[in-house]
Order: C-alpha cells, then sequence, then structure tokens
C-alpha cells in the first residue's frame, strides 16, 4: 500500500488533533481518518477511484483547522 497524502489539521494533542490519510494498492482507494494523534480512533474508507476518494478528503478537511499537507516520502 503506498501513501499517497498525509494531511494534518495543525493542532496538538489528544482532543484536538486530527489526520486524513490517502492511500492506494492496487486499484483500490484508502481514506483513513484519524482523531486523537497516532494513538487515536481511526474511521477506514475504501474507494474504487482516486476522485471519489479525493472527494471524501475534501469533506473531511472542512471546518476549523488550518489543514496542512506533511510530507509522505521519509
Amino acid at each position: 500500500m503506498e501513501q499517497r497524502k498525509h494531511l494534518w489539521n495543525g493542532k496538538w494533542g489528544r482532543i484536538a488533533r486530527k489526520d486524513v490519510f490517502l492511500r492506494v494498492d492496487g486499484d483500490t482507494w484508502h481514506v483513513e481518518a484519524r482523531a486523537g494523534g497516532a494513538e487515536g480512533v481511526s474511521q477506514f474508507s475504501e474507494y474504487d477511484s482516486e476522485d471519489a476518494a479525493l472527494e471524501t478528503v475534501r469533506a473531511l478537511l472542512t471546518g476549523p483547522g488550518a489543514w496542512r499537507e506533511l510530507s509522505t516520502s521519509g
């Protein structure tokens, strides 16, 4: 599975932090919405197309926060 995007709402702390990940595995696209940092709770969705996955990512980025993309390479 290849990670394509990692977005963060710019807030620190378990209660405020939110992360959104976009990943692809073959022809299947995966979106992970995580609340609470590394030890937080995640919700996962699968999509047949990149467009459908990106639509969900855009919807998750609405609301408060200064969303920014973090590096996906190490």
